[in-house]
């Protein structure tokens, strides 16, 4: 998986294409979702007091795209003191603005939001799975055919991860890596909060034969580690959000929005007659708004945040 994802012809590293063609992530989908990260952005500076430089750290940046919107949208005061920083292993995008940082790791002593749109997802991790005599050994995946095989059984840090956070029989995902990138990530900020946007579940709704799926072209594909398609599976939210050791909420991507101003209600009949053209700019954003709340989709995804030496604060999401 990690060979296939970033290795030196893997799915992430290919500058020929960028994960947008290949999926659509809610900053894909509408520029109304940087403008809530920017809303957050707002909660998350008044917090710390306004200082005065603000960072705003994207981790799994794709080509930038999120950066490159919020960064349009900042409020004048903000955007002087913001310090954009896109986290990716490809290599930077030509066509990006010079006053977004690009950057392999994350860095270190960050004062503001660290976001993880869909990155977790993509961070490797073991698939297990019972042989003929119950026992659990690790899932080998022949990248030329995609045929499966059973190999060694899982080890001890498994077991315990498993015990812990996914005790149910079956096929299971190994998410300790995850948790670990996790933890590192928030570990680097200093102030501020850290958030985190995926796809995942709770360790009583594991699912029986575990997530792990390929995508290529829009189009759900056999998870094959190859580079010709983005391997992923689904993020153990409680797992991970045990791991970074700090306070946080968790709340669903639909509920979050709507705490951040967008609720997909359709423009009234009457401005249609009043200003057509304005009531056609507020339908099209309605239809956006509706596609990044669907629970069934976009907003069924995991918002996890957390704060790290802010003091005194309620929610910063709801």
């Amino acid at each position: 998986m990690a060979e296939g994802l970033y290795g030196p012809t893997g799915f992430f590293t290919d500058a020929a294409s960028g994960p947008s063609q290949h999926f659509r992530t809610s900053a894909h989908a509408s520029a109304l979702f940087a403008g809530a990260v920017v809303r957050l952005v707002e909660r998350v500076d008044a917090a710390l007091g306004h200082p005065k430089a603000f960072d705003l750290v994207d981790v799994g940046a794709g080509r930038g795209e999120l950066l490159a919107t919020v960064r349009a949208m900042l409020p004048e005061d903000l955007a002087r003191r913001a310090r954009l920083t896109a986290v990716e292993v490809a290599p930077r995008p030509s066509r990006l603005e010079e006053e977004i940082a690009w950057v392999r790791e994350v860095p270190d002593g960050i004062v503001g939001l660290l976001i993880a749109t869909e990155w977790l997802d993509n961070v490797p991790l073991d698939v297990a799975d019972l042989d003929d005599h119950g026992r659990l050994r690790k899932v080998l995946v022949d990248p030329a055919t995609g045929d499966e095989s059973l190999g060694e059984a899982v080890d001890a840090a498994d077991l315990f991860w498993l015990r812990r956070w996914w005790p149910s029989a079956g096929r299971v995902e190994i998410g300790w890596p995850r948790d670990t990138a996790w933890a590192d990530a928030v570990s680097r900020v200093r102030r501020g909060c850290a958030l985190a946007v995926d796809y995942g579940h709770l360790r009583d709704e594991r699912p029986a034969w575990g997530t792990l799926t390929g995508f290529r072209d829009g189009r759900q594909v056999a998870p094959v580690p190859d580079g010709s398609c983005d391997v992923t599976a689904h993020v153990a939210m409680d797992s991970i959000a045990a791991a970074a050791g700090t306070p946080y909420e968790m709340t669903r991507q639909r509920e979050a929005l709507k705490a951040l101003g967008i609720d997909g209600a359709r423009p009234p009949l009457d401005l249609a007659r009043s200003d057509p053209a304005a009531y056609l700019r507020r339908l099209s954003a309605a239809g956006e708004a509706a596609e990044l709340l669907e629970p069934a989709g976009l907003g069924g995804h995991w918002w996890l945040l957390h704060t790290v030496g802010v003091d005194g604060r309620g929610s910063m999401l709801l």
